[in-house]
């Protein structure tokens, strides 16, 4: 069955970083798009980055020049690169996965209907 793994949250200081790996299994790696989201007590799940099948991003402005999203199809994994945290990327973060290679930008939780358990970041200032 499709599985979602995602690794390397952890406890930081502000200005510190962190990379999240994401392992894919079960499914076409190279034929999905992926996604990260987070969600932080209390608040909905909001979009950080995205990646398509060929390898473009894009990024929620939030995170924008911060954190870099990308993909190694070899090991069927995602990765996000987080730099320059700040207390409020405090959340749990998710990696998602939508089939196919679509141009349009895909924002919303709704659009992905593969889900990972999630990682905790906690950035403390």
């Amino acid at each position: 069955q499709v599985q979602l793994v995602e690794s390397g949250g952890g406890l930081v200081q502000a200005g510190g970083s962190l990379r999240l790996s994401c392992a894919a299994s079960g499914l076409t790696f190279s034929s999905y798009a992926m996604g990260w989201f987070r969600q932080a007590p209390g608040k909905e799940r909001e979009f950080v980055a995205a990646i398509r099948t060929g390898g473009s991003t894009y990024y929620a402005d939030s995170v924008k020049g911060r954190f870099t999203i990308s993909r190694d199809n070899a090991k069927n994994t995602v990765y996000l690169q987080m730099n320059s945290l700040k207390p409020e990327d405090t959340a749990v973060y998710y990696c998602a996965a939508r089939w196919g290679p679509q141009s349009n930008q895909a924002t919303q939780a709704t659009q992905y209907p593969l889900w990972g358990q999630g990682t905790q970041v906690t950035v403390s200032s």
